[in-house]
């Protein structure tokens, strides 16, 4: 088991974090698990897990797993976090009984909700030292809301930062009811009294389960030190119940990264009509203008300019590259300089080089551009090796595909290819060469040559005359 130093006046400790992902979600009205239901561009458990894995290393991270326990391991299984299964689903203080063989050789555990993705690194630490310094059996992250209703409220002892209980909202007195401070869902544990007191956790509830806020009272009784520390930011703590909570968590998610990233020297105009993903880079000085969408782990250097109703979804852009109306971009690299649309659609595995022109309607699709080369209209070039300086006409195609296999086509540096060329694969145009406009062309090219794929043009004088004659008499 790896080591992880949490330093406080109990000095160096050994830390674990867990985080409930084992529910459905019902509310949702969803066949997904909760945690995968998506914000910011990723599952509501990947964000959790990324703020946790910057606390402790990911082999100390134990995501407790139950409703389709295969879907969320498959999920986040690139994250390196380990995995803890609740089968069945009989409570938050039951995923702790369930964790409790992982979590034996920790000293401290803090516990994170996996569908509440705004939590941040700094707070964990926060909660982390707070709970070290008071020497608590357990600290609870508390919030205080101007509408606490729906929660839990906390009450606290007479002074300091002593917990007397957590009284659930449908069990509060009048005079409870109107306390603000609640019970978030995110605790720190000692792992010793917790582990030696879960088990006297009861199922006198409504809905029979094991409540891990019942752990306040249990530890109480048991002379165990509960305190609790506020949250200075209680929006961190949002879950996600409904489809509406869900969105507001994106819309807010959303909105933070249009702040930080211009913060950082991106101009983004209208950003409430932008959609940026939480792991997207933007460089300086680069514009995004109104009805983006920059999607995944794309990346964008500086002094670009991304014109409306583009989306671009996994791709990495390098400086001064211009992505004019429309575009369509996945899985793609863009050298600097480059020049995009309008309304150009680059799939996976596409490359385009430094200065090169992509244009109007044009359909790329694993191909490599090479410097300097243009394809400005209407074209589709797929499995295809471009070198530099190529002119590839208005309505050019690659046939790359013969119903069982692909191929490649290879264009060579400095070839023009005139329009409504149809390059058959597998074949190589020659360095140089030229390809007259119209062509089919079936055989290699050598370079600096001249290859004519059509038939031979015939003009027959007087001929649209005569057919007018003829249909005036009938």
């Amino acid at each position: 088991m790896s080591k992880n130093p949490s330093h406080g006046s109990a000095g160096v400790q050994r830390l674990a974090i867990a985080i409930m992902a084992a529910g459905k979600g019902t509310r949702l009205k969803s066949k997904y698990p909760k945690v995968l239901h998506e914000v910011g561009g990723k599952p509501l458990l990947a964000h959790v897990i990324a703020a946790g894995t910057q606390v402790v290393p990911p082999a100390d991270v134990y995501v407790i797993v139950g409703y389709e326990s295969d879907r969320v391991r498959k999920a986040v299984a690139d994250t390196g976090v380990r995995f803890v299964l609740q089968q069945p689903q009989r409570g938050t203080g039951h995923a702790l009984m369930c964790a409790g063989k992982n979590l034996a050789g920790y000293d401290h555990v803090i516990v994170l909700s996996g569908d509440a993705p705004l939590i941040s690194p700094e707070t964990i630490r926060r909660l982390r030292d707070f709970h070290l310094q008071k020497k608590a059996a357990m600290t609870i992250l508390s919030a205080k809301l101007e509408e606490p209703t729906g929660y839990g409220r906390l009450i606290r002892k007479t002074k300091g930062d002593e917990v007397a209980a957590v009284v659930e909202e449908n069990s509060c007195t009048p005079a409870q009811r109107k306390l603000r401070e609640i019970n978030s869902g995110f605790y720190a544990f000692a792992v010793k009294p917790l582990l030696e007191n879960l088990q006297k956790l009861k199922t006198d509830n409504p809905h029979g389960e094991y409540y891990l806020t019942d752990m306040a009272s249990v530890l109480g009784k048991a002379k165990e030190r509960v305190v609790a520390t506020p949250t200075d930011n209680p929006s961190e703590i949002l879950g996600s119940n409904t489809r509406a909570e869900l969105v507001d968590l994106d819309r807010k998610m959303r909105r933070d990264k249009c702040i930080e990233l211009m913060a950082e020297g991106v101009t983004i105009f209208y950003p409430e009509t932008c959609v940026i993903d939480s792991d997207v880079e933007v460089g300086a000085d680069t514009t995004i203008e109104p009805f983006v969408q920059l999607l995944g782990k794309t990346h964008i250097g500086t002094d670009c300019r991304v014109r409306s109703y583009s989306v671009i979804q996994n791709s990495a852009i390098e400086d001064g590259v211009v992505i004019r109306t429309g575009c369509v971009l996945d899985g793609t690299r863009v050298a600097k300089d480059a020049v995009l649309g309008p309304y150009s659609h680059l799939r996976p595995g596409s490359d385009i080089g430094e200065g090169a022109h992509v244009g109007n309607f044009v359909e790329i699709k694993k191909v490599r551009l090479g410097k300097g080369s243009k394809a400005n209209h209407l074209t589709y070039l797929g499995d295809a090796d471009i070198g530099a300086g190529v002119n590839i006409g208005a309505g050019t195609i690659t046939c790359n595909y013969d119903g069982v296999n692909k191929y490649t086509t290879t264009i060579e540096d400095g070839v023009f290819v005139g329009s409504d060329s149809t390059l058959v694969a597998p074949v190589r145009l020659g360095k140089g060469s030229y390809v007259g406009a119209a062509s089919c062309i079936t055989e290699d090219v050598p370079p600096q040559s001249l290859a004519l794929g059509r038939s031979k043009q015939i003009v027959k004088e007087g001929w649209a005359k005569e057919k007018r004659a003829r249909q005036a008499d009938h």
